[in-house]
């Protein structure tokens, strides 16, 4: 199973700081899983926009033997093209959980 951590922070907007990802969805065998490929791309292509279009910096660790990717916005947090880009990740995200969920979990954690 995947399991998704999404952080947020704890003001009152309660924007998107950062995620952690890890596992792998067992929906299929390796190259055929579509739940890992589509939950992959969103996560891979949502950091690839963020330091290709932002002025965000962040933290972005990855571990591929243990299909683990974290990521933290360590500065301009309030960055408006970053925030769309964790929103719409979130939106993708969960709708591929919602009808996936024996293969993907999202918590959500304030930080």
């Amino acid at each position: 199973m995947i399991r998704i951590t999404i952080y947020k922070n704890k003001s009152d907007n309660h924007e998107i700081v950062g995620f952690i990802s890890q596992g792998h969805a067992g929906y299929d065998r390796s190259g055929k899983d579509i739940v890992c490929a589509a939950t992959s791309i969103l996560i891979i292509n949502t950091i690839n926009s963020i330091e290709k279009f932002t002025d965000v910096e962040f933290d972005c660790n990855s571990d591929e033997k243990n299909a683990k990717i974290k990521f933290i916005i360590t500065k301009n947090k309030n960055n408006k093209e970053s925030l769309v880009l964790l929103k719409a990740m979130e939106l993708g995200l969960t709708e591929i959980a919602r009808d996936n969920s024996k293969y993907i979990s999202i918590t959500f954690e304030e930080v």
